[in-house]
């Protein structure tokens, strides 16, 4: 009898070791650029280059008559940035808990000057302000958004008030914000992801926008069907909210596609019932109730790669120096994947664009963070373009700051 049960023992365990291997296979065995720490250290291979040239023989590559530099390093993990002035702004770290103030006091293009604005919060993401005589700084934490009252000559914020409830922990905790222009006024948009990778959500807050007034008041869905739209901007021209948007894991190399979404005030966006151009997940639910719910939703408005992780996102501004056909394109970081067998990812994008946001081609713009299949130098994260014209990107991979400018506006 011992020896029986010893056998059903050891079969159960050899097939838990099987199917551990298969789904390793299958799923992970992509994931080393995500998890193995970077061969070498970015901050210390790039150096500031000439004005306006490209980054030959350093690691990222970049179209010619740009440069890229390091503006600031050893940050741990910068997610989201709000600029506030030339060479200021404020940039928020989750794992650190806290969100920090950077300057670059002598215009070199380097942050001189790290400020704690504030510390001890629950993996704080997105970053708001709104200027209305005074500063009030927008923080969206895991489970909570609040204001503070910003002094921006001391790198102070203070006077805490919680405007909106959220809710906390599940697989995604980031919570972005966007204050947009409505004919209502000025709203608050807060995007918060789902608590799974793929499910029928208990909490009716889950996998949506949600929009508010600014206090906080008259909380309600903008936008649903939302995976995890991580990242949200405004076009420059249609003032529509775009978004990023990761579709779900899981389904092999190649679906479903993750989407760059438009987003209208009352669609639904399909997860978790379909993906992209309304094609239903029937590996979830393969009802008739999922079909007509699908056939429902709002199609995905750009498909882009699986698993590429999209992140970030900022329009060139026009008259900023950048050449003219760049003018209205949006830029996007993909973050990388993990759930691929060949990693894909880790990379910028540029999406050519007309002034209505119509669609005319894409290339990618930064390149080299992915080393090898099982290595990156870095994950790029978040963007932002100022209206000089120098481009900025986090990430939270090598713990530092890009600052990327084209030639006319780089004499550095």
């Amino acid at each position: 009898m011992k020896k029986i049960l010893l056998t059903i023992i050891l079969l159960f365990l050899l097939g838990g070791v099987s199917l551990a291997g298969v789904f390793y296979w299958q799923n992970l065995r992509g994931i080393g650029p995500v998890i193995n720490p970077p061969q070498q250290n970015i901050a210390d291979i790039i150096s500031s280059p000439k004005p306006g040239t490209n980054t030959t023989g350093l690691p990222l590559q970049l179209p010619p008559g740009f440069s890229v530099s390091i503006f600031a390093k050893d940050l741990g993990s910068p997610r989201v940035m709000l600029p506030l002035d030339y060479g200021y702004m404020l940039v928020s770290i989750p794992a650190q808990g806290k969100v920090v103030a950077l300057k670059d006091d002598n215009a070199d293009g380097v942050s001189d000057h790290m400020y704690t604005v504030l510390t001890g919060l629950d993996q704080p993401h997105g970053l708001a302000m709104y200027y209305h005589g005074e500063m009030t700084l927008y923080i969206a934490e895991s489970d909570q958004v609040s204001t503070y009252d910003f002094d921006f000559d001391n790198q102070k914020a203070t006077n805490k008030k919680k405007v909106l409830d959220l809710p906390g922990g599940g697989g995604h905790f980031t919570r972005t914000l966007l204050i947009i222009q409505t004919p209502g006024g000025e709203k608050l948009l807060t995007s918060i992801g789902s608590s799974c990778n793929v499910c029928n959500e208990q909490d009716d807050r889950r996998a949506k926008v949600l929009i508010s007034s600014l206090d906080g008041s008259d909380m309600r869905t903008y936008a649903s069907g939302l995976r995890n739209a991580v990242f949200l901007t405004t076009h420059p021209t249609t003032k529509q909210a775009w978004v990023t948007e990761m579709g779900r894991d899981l389904l092999g190399d190649n679906i479903p596609p993750d989407e760059i979404n438009i987003l209208k005030e009352g669609k639904d966006y399909g997860w978790p019932y379909c993906y992209g151009k309304k094609i239903q997940d029937t590996a979830f639910n393969n009802s008739a109730d999922a079909k007509t719910r699908c056939e429902n939703s709002e199609a995905s408005y750009i498909d882009l790669q699986a698993h590429s992780a999209p992140l970030g996102l900022a329009f060139v501004p026009i008259n900023s120096g950048w050449p003219k056909d760049y003018e209205n394109n949006v830029l996007v970081a993909y973050h990388g994947s993990w759930n691929r067998s060949v990693p894909t990812g880790y990379k910028v994008v540029r999406f050519k664009l007309d002034k209505q946001g119509q669609v005319l081609g894409q290339e990618d713009f930064i390149t080299g963070w992915l080393t090898n299949n099982e290595n990156a130098l870095g994950r790029p994260v978040d963007i932002s373009i100022g209206v000089d014209g120098v481009m900025y990107v986090t990430d939270d991979k090598a713990g530092v700051i890009y600052r990327v400018a084209p030639a006319i506006n780089d004499s550095l």
